[in-house]
């Protein structure tokens, strides 16, 4: 490979930032700029991917304008996505509305996605038809905009979804999903519980935008009690009820929560059951961040030095390095997890409000505790006794490791981030798995496509 030394981009015109974007993807060149060395690498990629982003965002459109069909008729022409174009067309003000748009992106579930359902935490709903639900998980599975395969890169992006009922989302501007470009220039999109779904045909365009076909359901996310326990999380969830802070972190709007790991509470047990409520929701709150004009804190919107406002008062720092993210001095372990009212990141300490001032140490792979305490004799994890049993979720009940659908387990029909790490203890959830049995498969219901565009006829007339 050899090295091009870049002048400043002020000397170079279009045609010539266009090839030298082009070489630099292409790897043929190593750019160095005078002084920077791997910095100044780093910061030329940035701008060639972020050109090439543009680039495919400003084809989009005219990829969108020169489509000659329209919604029904792609999907009547991709025979792997026929069950879709059943169920949609049930849907009658989301078909008809779909219809009329000029900029949207559909991702659409695959015939082998909807074999995947009954094994997955959308089965029962869809088993016994609630059509609340399953609108919610359309809703979820369309977004404003075009966003071809292009415009995905090696980090993160979360973008909006139609997905605004307050019933099963409380996001301002609407629910999200996240996006990235993974190696081999596999695009994945993830959702609610930690879910992963590929898209395995992209940029299939109609007269109203664009579809990508994915492998998976999206699973619209849910409130931090449903959750906690998928990602052994169940100190934290007892804990958040025992300081009386349930209700606030399952309906408080645009919620951004820096959980500690089970192993985190398991070393500080003692000290930790030994507070007060009063105490114990003071550590606690130092660990909540309240979202105000709509700021939700995705990976995305933490730049490095970001500072935080907390519940608690005291500010939070992020800190990113050696390819990790710290809020203070603590490492996240896991981002991203959506929730229905924000989003919550797993971390490998507790933050400390009376040490703010610590910070990340990246070339050490354990950080420092900054929460001095003991463990309980035999190194029981605390607190998951407390974990509820019910938990009220905006303006449904759900089951405190189940979520709004009614089901206890994400089976083989969705994969999560990463798994959810066991207890060194061997401490059991409360959660119970419950696995079905057989080839169960879903009917989706006698609505075809006739009785779709005659609701759709229907609920136009009715708004005009």
């Amino acid at each position: 490979m050899s090295k091009m030394l870049l002048p400043s981009s002020s000397h170079l015109d279009n045609d010539e930032y266009t090839e030298y974007n082009t070489l630099i993807v292409s790897g043929e060149v190593s750019p160095v700029r005078p002084g920077e060395g791997a910095e100044g690498l780093e910061e030329l990629k940035m701008r060639a991917f972020s050109f090439l982003a543009i680039c495919a965002f400003l084809a989009a459109p005219l990829l969108a304008q020169q489509a000659s069909k329209d919604l029904t008729e792609l999907l009547d022409s991709e025979k792997n996505l026929s069950e879709f174009k059943t169920l949609l067309t049930s849907y009658g003000d989301i078909y008809a509305n779909l219809s009329f748009q000029q900029e949207v992106t559909v991702l659409v579930p695959n015939n082998d996605a909807f074999n995947k359902i009954p094994y997955s935490s959308l089965g029962p709903a869809f088993k016994a038809n609630q059509s609340d639900i399953i609108r919610s998980v359309l809703q979820y599975h369309i977004l404003p905009g075009l966003h071809p395969s292009g415009s995905y890169n090696g980090t993160f992006s979360f973008d909006k979804t139609w997905l605004e009922n307050s019933t099963y989302t409380n996001v301002t501007g609407g629910q999200v999903i996240g996006g990235v470009r993974q190696s081999g220039d596999v695009n994945i999109i993830t959702s609610g519980m930690g879910s992963r779904s590929t898209i395995v045909q992209t940029d299939l365009a109609f007269t109203g935008g664009i579809v990508h076909a994915i492998d998976t359901f999206l699973i619209p996310p849910q409130s931090f009690i449903a959750t906690a326990p998928t990602f052994n999380l169940t100190a934290a969830g007892g804990a958040i009820t025992n300081a009386s802070l349930s209700d606030y972190t399952n309906t408080r709007r645009d919620l951004t929560l820096f959980v500690p790991q089970n192993s985190a509470w398991q070393s500080l047990g003692a000290t930790l059951e030994s507070m007060s409520a009063a105490e114990l929701a003071d550590i606690l709150d130092y660990h909540i961040v309240n979202g105000s004009n709509g700021f939700v804190g995705y990976s995305a919107n933490l730049p490095n030095a970001t500072v935080l406002r907390t519940r608690q008062g005291g500010n939070l720092t992020i800190t990113s390095a050696s390819n990790s993210l710290f809020v203070n001095s603590a490492r996240v372990v896991q981002q991203d997890l959506l929730l229905a009212n924000g989003v919550m990141h797993v971390i490998d300490n507790f933050l400390n409000p009376n040490a703010s001032s610590a910070t990340a140490r990246p070339e050490l792979a354990t950080q420092p505790a900054v929460l001095q305490g003991s463990a309980i004799s035999g190194n029981v994890v605390p607190f998951t006794q407390d974990l509820p049993t019910s938990v009220t979720s905006f303006e449904s009940t759900a089951t405190a490791g189940a979520t709004s659908f009614g089901v206890g387990d994400i089976g083989s029909g969705a994969t999560t981030t990463g798994a959810a790490a066991s207890s060194s203890t061997g401490a059991s959830s409360t959660r119970s798995s419950k696995k079905k049995s057989g080839a169960e498969r879903v009917e989706l219901g006698s609505a075809g496509t006739l009785g779709g565009v005659l609701g759709g006829l229907v609920w136009l007339l009715g708004i005009l």
